[in-house]
């Protein structure tokens, strides 16, 4: 990928003194920065972009939609996005419910400028290793259009809700989701579902996965947490 793809941070800040001193750091780090102060401004300049940002830094308390709402809309739409909040907010109860709504990373204000660039460099490089892992050794294959996964070039003739399922959790190889983010993902709509609908959608998807390969587990479960999609090395 050329420079123009890679190394695009968005930084969503209401405060513009803290916005321009990180910028300037991560543009000395040779990082393409962009710049917006109101949460209602941050979907719709996404969607207008030829490529996605591929890093978010999210204040948590803006002006119009907050960064923890932003960042579950986000992770939805754009799951190759890596995101870090920055949050003055400094209780536990914050910091976890900012990574359970999708977040990778987050940072208390204030913070150094040089922090912001370390830790951006480090989710960076894990949500590239992660993307070039997603080209699997498993011969498994979306077609987003169809909503047909192939496995082994057979369908497996999913479901819609079974396909934004598999196609959620192949998108973020390795990485372990909860229930609630799976229903997020699965549900647009934010219906009230049970956690025992999500095992019960993700035990039929395994059941039609294990039809071709019976000898692979590439759905696994992590205990008391939720699920992750794990290709076989």
């Amino acid at each position: 990928m050329s420079r123009l793809e890679t190394n695009r941070v968005l930084i969503v800040e209401d405060e513009p003194k803290i916005a321009r001193l990180v910028a300037d750091y991560l543009e000395g780090s040779d990082y393409i920065t962009y710049h917006i102060d109101h949460g209602d401004e941050v979907l719709p300049w996404i969607e207008t972009r030829d490529h996605p940002p591929e890093l978010v830094l999210l204040d948590l308390m803006l002006p119009g939609t907050d960064g923890l709402t932003l960042s579950r809309e986000i992770r939805q739409r754009w799951p190759h996005v890596a995101i870090i909040m920055l949050t003055a907010r400094v209780e536990e109860v914050d910091r976890l419910l900012g990574l359970e709504l999708g977040a990778d990373d987050y940072i208390c204000k204030p913070f150094s400028p040089r922090e912001v660039v370390a830790r951006a460099r480090a989710v960076l490089r894990r949500s590239r290793a992660a993307l070039e892992d997603a080209t699997p050794s498993v011969p498994l294959s979306l077609d987003d259009d169809g909503w047909v996964a192939l496995a082994d070039g057979q369908d497996l003739a999913l479901t819609a809700v079974e396909f934004q399922l598999l196609r959620v959790m192949m998108h973020s190889p390795g990485r372990i989701f909860s229930r609630e983010q799976l229903m997020d993902h699965m549900y647009r709509d934010h219906r009230i579902v049970s956690e025992r609908t999500v095992d019960s959608h993700v035990k039929k998807l395994r059941r039609k996965i294990a039809d071709i390969w019976p000898e692979r587990e590439i759905i696994r479960s992590v205990y008391g947490v939720g699920y992750k999609y794990q290709p076989e090395e």
